[in-house]
């Protein structure tokens, strides 16, 4: 398992690509590109991109993990 870049829901940019999720969560690239045609997964289409709102992001992680991570902000 890779270890995530970001310490922090803080660090992270508004809207977050494949390879942000891909570092973020400590995974594949191509584990991301999966996650992002997941059907309950908060990605968005914008023309030929795939992009995930950051505040959809954390709720969709604090969802699957009974809640925030320790040491977020």
């Amino acid at each position: 398992m890779k270890n995530s870049l970001y310490k922090s829901y803080d660090e992270l940019p508004l809207f977050l690509n494949a390879d942000t999720v891909a570092k973020v969560l400590g995974i594949a690239p191509s584990s991301s590109y999966e996650l992002l045609h997941e059907p309950d997964f908060p990605s968005l289409r914008i023309g030929n991109r795939i992009v995930v709102p950051k505040e959809k992001f954390i709720q969709w992680v604090e969802a699957r993990t009974g809640g925030a991570n320790e040491g977020d902000s």
